[in-house]
């Protein structure tokens, strides 16, 4: 922090900060002014100024929060936790289950279709002897009519045995808002399951997703317990939630863990403790986030002024998703089938019963399913972000996807996990996509992600049923969209939201021109034209260039001759860029990366290092002396592999960190650290290998093949696409440019595009090379990397123009017999021997 005045509107972090500066790394603070202690906070369990100021403040914000869900202290009380699961986590350690009560063990019961967090109480519940009983939505409704046949008599040595369900407010993977009567009528057993259980039932709502954009009102629906998370809400703070506890049943948890600030009286020596008497107090163990729970205030605050109410959010979101739905939902291709598959309980009709949240998968001509990574990847070059998979709710899932138990099993042991990008497995996909609309969304933002959806997965010309043009002409007089919301206008400027996208409704329309899309004609126009012309037309394939990439992420360097290491070509990504947290930097995160070039003397023995406007640095190939760098995990797209490298020095670190206007440093990957491949090829039975296949800081195989007949045809694509495009962008056409994008490590001169995809086996120069698999590209590809700048191309053509796959080249390792392993190079021109066989595609390269 510079200079010495001390403004009235600095925050309390910042006076905090720099009275902590004016002391030292120690020392009491004293130097405040007397002025700055009304903004100076402390441990609101002390009992100074600051820390009384800092305990009133988050009290305040404890009633802002009750009264946001229009309820008091007299009713409920507010527990801060990091978040909704530690919500969920604290009910499930502390709920009193039971399993030697007279009228038998308590249960729990939970819809299917909830968060994982929610699901997981089971793994305590049934610990402490309680039974799990999940089930589905239907299986409520279905006997919702017949309440009054077989209720359970509740005889007095069973009658308080304790139950609790759990069910999600609104479902966090299709929108669907379940009702909250059900409150009422589960803890009075007029539901089955619940009817025909003996005892007293607890109701815990998920009240996360909902909360975000509808009001909840818990002087109506007063459920036991209510997890919530505030960034869900405002964006910030991120770390934490809380958990609102019915005062009536707050009884019901207990603790056995005590910490900081929740006794009232206890011994160290003896087994003697007695907790605070506020429930709160009990709860929140050692110093709460205070500095975030002051800031949740703020959130009310913004909340308030620029919305003027979650009624307002509600129906604002909820018109903006019913918008995106009646357009998904009619979306036609050419050949009149849909183009997406919409997965939701009801058609968008109120916001009473669905909230603002498209889940869906899309749809290519046929009726195939388009992978939710492919439509990711792409969605990132229109900087749209989307949520894709399960979204951390299995039940909903299997429930909207028809995924079997079975299949959920299978999946796994295919290679699926939650959270990867295995969207597809025999063709079925393993998750979805999901885009939600916040308070801050506008309709803008709804016609760019439909724009996109236009642009790069529908076929000219797109058409719509007469049911949504119906219902679009409807929407835009407001007679159908809000006519069921009419008595819910509750001020001017929900009338003025509403009547506003209601306008742009009507007048929208969605324009894309035809060359965002490649005709097949266009895709048969290049099949043997510019490609013969430009390669070797004999039968003959040959390397036609090397490649190797010192730096990960950093500029290429082309050779004509280059022996090969241990892990691929020899220093073929030897060092990687760290920031100030030692995690790997690409040019996903940092496109100038492309901008720094090096170049590898052997016989000095050293790599030099240069970039406009900087003097270049030399830096030892070989660098074990040095000081060892503590063993890191690199956390981008190096497949959370661990990585031991060694640190390069403060002088490279500062010049790396002067180009890039950040702190960085440079790694060398250790030569000790044995980094093995994760990707073995199934016919592999060559028993002469010195050793198992080792990498360097690549992301997936030792080395990466494309072929120059596969690089013209995207050309070709490229060309065709820029001369019918109303923008004319020629940035990308250039062969050389286009090969450089793709950041391969051997280039090859096949007569046929994609004939590498065969391929399963390959020769050079006495080298033999297994081919693991396809490489699925992302958007790095969309980099220039002359200049730096990003763009969406190729891979918008490169979909187009593979019926929607998004994989290009082949990824390769190499077999070292050992008699050569010491002395193997490659030379540029060497004759390429083939042996074909269908492979598969793997993860992306983003090298």
């Amino acid at each position: 922090m510079e200079g010495k005045a001390t403004p009235p509107e600095r925050s309390s972090l910042e006076l905090f900060t720099a009275a902590f500066e004016q002391q030292g790394c120690g020392g009491a603070i004293e130097a405040i002014r007397p002025r700055e202690f009304s903004r100076l906070t402390g441990n609101p369990h002390s009992a100074n100024i600051a820390s009384r100021l800092t305990h009133d403040t988050v009290e305040r914000v404890r009633y802002r929060i009750l009264q946001h869900f229009n309820t008091s202290p007299e009713e409920y009380t507010v527990i801060f936790t990091s978040g909704s699961t530690a919500a969920l986590k604290l009910v499930a350690e502390c709920f009193q289950w039971t399993h030697t009560e007279p009228g038998g063990a308590s249960q729990f019961c939970y819809l299917t279709d909830n968060h994982t967090s929610v699901v997981g109480i089971r793994g305590l519940s049934a610990l402490a002897g309680a039974l799990t009983i999940p089930v589905n939505h239907s299986e409520i409704y279905e006997v919702k009519h017949s309440l009054n046949k077989n209720i359970a008599v509740c005889k007095e040595e069973n009658c308080h045995t304790p139950h609790l369900f759990c069910y999600p407010a609104q479902s966090n993977f299709s929108g669907t808002k379940y009702p909250l009567t059900w409150i009422s009528d589960i803890k009075s057993r007029k539901l089955y399951p619940f009817s025909k259980v003996s005892g007293k039932w607890y109701v815990l709502v998920d009240a996360a997703s909902l909360v975000s954009t509808s009001p909840l009102d818990l002087s109506i629906h007063q459920a036991d317990f209510i997890p919530i998370s505030f960034y869900k809400i405002f964006g910030f703070p991120t770390g934490l939630g809380a958990l609102l506890v019915n005062n009536k049943s707050g009884h019901m948890l207990k603790k056995r863990y005590f910490g900081g600030g929740t006794a009232a009286s206890y011994l160290s020596g003896e087994d003697f403790y007695v907790p605070k008497q506020l429930l709160s107090d009990r709860f929140e163990d050692g110093t709460i986030s205070f500095l975030d729970i002051i800031a949740v205030n703020h959130g009310f605050d913004a909340l308030d002024k620029f919305t003027g109410g979650m009624q307002n959010i509600m129906l604002h979101t909820f018109s903006l998703a019913r918008y995106t739905y009646i357009i998904l939902s009619g979306m036609r291709h050419a050949n009149g089938t849909p183009v997406a598959r919409i997965y939701s309980d009801n058609e968008f009709e109120t916001p009473d019963a669905q909230g603002p949240i498209i889940n869906l998968n899309l749809l290519d001509e046929e009726g195939g399913i388009v992978g939710f990574a492919k439509v990711d990847k792409l969605a990132n070059l229109y900087n749209i972000h989307l949520r894709t998979g399960c979204f951390c709710n299995t039940g909903g899932c299997q429930q909207h996807l028809g995924i079997s138990n079975e299949d959920v099993k299978k999946n796994l042991k295919a290679g699926h996990v939650c959270g990867d990008s295995l969207d597809l497995i025999d063709g079925r996909p393993t998750g979805s996509v999901r885009i939600s609309f916040g308070y801050m969304s506008t309709f803008d933002d709804a016609q760019k992600f439909l724009k996109f959806i236009l642009g790069c997965f529908v076929k000219q010309p797109v058409c719509f049923d007469k049911d949504t043009l119906s219902k679009l002409e409807r929407c835009g007089t407001m007679t159908e969209c809000d006519e069921s919301q009419a008595e819910h206008l509750t001020d001017e400027k929900t009338t003025k939201i509403s009547s506003e996208i209601a306008v742009a409704q009507n007048s929208a329309r969605i324009e894309i021109p035809l060359s965002q899309n490649c005709s097949d004609n266009q895709l048969e126009l290049v099949e043997n034209r510019e490609t013969s012309k430009l390669i070797n037309s004999g039968e003959s394939i040959t390397l036609t260039n090397i490649y190797l990439y010192p730096i990960k992420s950093c500029a290429a360097v082309e050779v004509k001759k280059w022996p090969i290491g241990k892990h691929g070509l020899l220093y073929d990504r030897t060092w990687m860029i760290v920031n100030q947290n030692a995690v790997c930097l690409s040019q996903k995160q940092e496109p100038r990366l492309c901008l720094i070039h090096p170049h590898i003397d052997l016989e000095e023995g050293i790599m030099t290092i240069s970039a406009e406007g900087m003097d270049p640095i030399d830096v030892p190939l070989e660098g074990e002396d040095r000081k060892e760098f503590s063993p890191q995990f690199c956390q981008t797209r190096v497949c959370g592999d661990r990585v031991k490298g060694l640190d390069c020095g403060e002088s490279v670190a500062k010049w790396i960190s002067t180009f890039l206007g950040r702190q960085s440093f440079l790694i060398r990957q250790s030569s000790s650290f044995h980094r093995a491949s994760k990707k073995q090829h199934t016919q592999v039975q060559d028993q002469a290998l010195t050793e198992s296949p080792s990498l360097s800081l690549v992301n997936e195989a030792q080395y990466l093949l494309i072929n120059m007949a596969s690089v013209l045809h995207i050309k070709e694509q490229l060309l065709q696409r820029d001369r019918t495009s109303v923008s004319n962008s020629p940035e990308g056409l250039a062969t050389e440019e286009l090969i450089y994008r793709f950041r391969a490590n051997l280039v090859i001169s096949a007569l046929r595009p994609y004939e590498e995809d065969d391929w399963a086996e390959i020769d050079i120069d006495g080298v033999s090379f297994q081919i693991l698999g396809l490489c699925n590209r992302c958007q790095m590809i969309c980099i220039n990397q002359l200049n730096g700048k990003r763009s969406n191309e190729p891979l918008q053509t490169l979909h187009l123009s593979r019926n929607r796959k998004m994989t290009f080249g082949a990824y390769l390792f190499h077999q070292l017999p050992a008699n050569i392993a010491d002395c193997a190079t490659l030379t540029v021109g060497s004759q390429v021997y083939v042996r074909r066989e269908k492979i598969t595609s793997t993860p992306p390269a983003g090298q």
